[in-house]
């Protein structure tokens, strides 16, 4: 069941990616944080929206005549209010998927952010639009000749983890976690609660209590 909107809104104000990846592990979904080397371009910046997948292939050649950009002008422009652009790269390493024009084109959708553990290049114009971009690398390169996204809207792992379209992403300083649609309604209350009790908890420490009197007590480290 999808989340309300005043869920979303609460979740969006109140959460953090370490209580969601907590909340999840106690869901029993315990790989749902992408890996650390997918990184935010701007620490201060969070990011949270749902999924819209783009799974890449290397190529090591460039077609003639041929739009190797095709598909990817055609997610962009798709783009809705509140979507991510979620593009798995694999582990090549050598595929840039992202820079300061899509970057430009997603904002004016009203999408929320991109996320690849792919390279993403035109840091200094991204960072400057306070545009949130997760990637798994920099460097300068295009990806005409490197790698051709070759699938949309379908499920494709990205850091390490399964993204289905649709699912929540959220994403902070610390990382980012993938909250599935099935199960999110569910995640997002338990998470929010989570919250409440790290506070007390945080709250009864700066009174001097022992931390294992607070575990006792709330349960939370």
């Amino acid at each position: 069941m999808p989340a309300s909107p005043e869920l979303i809104a609460q979740a969006t104000s109140t959460l953090y990616t370490a209580v969601l990846s907590d909340t999840l592990d106690s869901l029993g979904y315990r790989q749902q944080a992408m890996a650390g080397s997918v990184r935010p371009l701007d620490d201060s910046l969070t990011l949270f929206g749902r999924a819209r997948t783009g799974l890449f292939r290397d190529v090591y050649h460039v077609e003639p005549d041929t739009n190797p950009y095709e598909l990817e002008i055609k997610l962009i422009d798709d783009l809705q209010e509140g979507e991510i652009a979620v593009m798995a790269c694999g582990a090549s390493g050598r595929i840039a998927p992202w820079g300061e024009l899509l970057s430009t084109a997603s904002r004016m959708r009203g999408a929320a952010g991109c996320v690849t553990d792919g390279l993403v290049r035109d840091v200094r114009q991204i960072r400057k639009m306070e545009f949130p971009v997760f990637a798994g690398g920099i460097a300068p390169l295009d990806s005409r000749g490197r790698g051709m996204l070759v699938a949309i809207d379908e499920p494709a792992e990205c850091g390490g983890v399964l993204v289905t379209p649709g699912d929540l992403v959220f994403g902070d300083v610390d990382g980012l976690v993938v909250i599935p649609q099935s199960i999110e309604t569910e995640a997002l209350e338990q998470a929010i609660a989570k919250v409440t009790g790290e506070n007390e908890t945080r709250d009864c420490l700066l009174q001097g209590m022992l931390l294992a009197q607070v575990y006792e007590k709330y349960g939370i480290l």
